[in-house]
């Protein structure tokens, strides 16, 4: 799976502002205190908020006051729905879903296989939360995967 530089700094300009709501769930962020505490470039940062707003994921006021908040509490936003809104399905084949495609011969079973990455992506992803990483509590199932043995283990490049 490859995660975007834009799915990676709207998660951490999003856990900034569940940090935020767990503080005080009324308040307001500034898109500049986002892209500093994150060191994320604010006119990437700016597109990447426009699209969370436009998908109902914060909301944004206006003015010398202004700024960002969740639209919804954190425990209710999976890591998932950031990245099917930032940078569409969590598993593509060429730039479409695992099932749009066919295999013929000795490839027949490939879709088999994309679409089982899909679900393993999937069985992570949807299960966490923007507060459960703001708190450190990753489910079990999500902590288990880290425990296996050569997880943290990197796999020699080709």
């Amino acid at each position: 799976m490859h995660i975007s530089a834009r799915t990676d700094y709207g998660m951490r300009a999003l856990l900034e502002l569940a940090a935020a709501a767990n503080a005080d769930p009324a308040a307001l962020v500034k898109g500049e205190h986002l892209a500093t505490a994150q060191q994320v470039p604010a006119k990437f940062l700016e597109a990447i908020l426009r699209d969370l707003r436009e998908h109902a994921l914060i909301e944004s006021r206006r003015g010398m006051d202004g700024g960002y908040r969740l639209a919804r509490p954190a425990a209710s936003i999976t890591v998932a729905e950031v990245v099917r809104v930032l940078d569409g399905p969590l598993a593509a084949v060429r730039g479409e879903r695992p099932e749009h495609h066919t295999y013929a011969g000795p490839a027949h079973h490939l879709q088999d296989v994309w679409i089982a990455a899909r679900v393993a992506i999937r069985d992570v992803l949807e299960q966490v939360t923007l507060d459960d990483i703001v708190r450190g509590t990753l489910p079990e199932a999500v902590r288990v995967r880290l425990e296996a043995p050569g997880a943290w283990e990197r796999r020699p490049e080709p």
